[in-house]
């Protein structure tokens, strides 16, 4: 699997994804989006580059250059922190391609942004996140209402630092 920046000639397979209900339960509004809206969201995660200087990345099967789905950085206005995230299509999933991803974008998040913490949004119920969290070690620090979800909040930090502990 490689990390590749996200371009026009992935749409046909990033607007596929987004039409899966399997894929958008989630994210967002937990529901898929049609053409139209899934244009907007790979215009939004383009532009986010410009804006934040980080943003998503297509993720490439590397034999074949199959799209296989997206992982990346995020920081829109009114978020509470820089956001790791990702999304495969449902083939995908359970290969380890998202820890594998996650690894690379925490390491552009460190020594690339030098971020002082990054963070997850997990919904609640959402198992299969919540151990790739786990597995890239992320923290959960705390649960939150955000948008609507209720999410656990799974928090990462720099190698060279160690993660703040809750004591009592």
């Amino acid at each position: 699997m490689r990390l590749t920046a996200l371009t026009e000639r992935h749409f046909d397979d990033y607007a596929s994804m987004l039409a899966d209900p399997a894929s958008t339960r989630w994210i967002g509004d937990g529901q898929p989006l049609d053409r139209t809206n899934a244009w907007r969201s790979l215009a939004m995660l383009l532009g986010h580059w410009q804006l934040r200087g980080c943003g998503m990345w297509a993720l490439e099967l590397k034999a074949t250059g199959e799209f296989i789905g997206r992982a990346g950085l995020m920081y829109p206005d009114g978020w509470p922190d820089l956001e790791m995230g990702w999304m495969l299509k449902p083939e995908h999933r359970h290969h380890g391609y998202a820890t594998e991803a996650g690894t690379a974008v925490l390491e552009f998040a460190w020594n690339q942004l030098h971020a002082q913490r990054v963070i997850s949004l997990v919904r609640i119920g959402n198992e299969a996140s919540d151990r790739v969290a786990e597995r890239l070690g992320g923290e959960h620090i705390e649960d939150m209402d955000f948008y609507g979800s209720h999410s656990h909040v799974f928090a990462y930090y720099p190698p060279h630092r160690e993660p703040r502990r809750a004591y009592g």
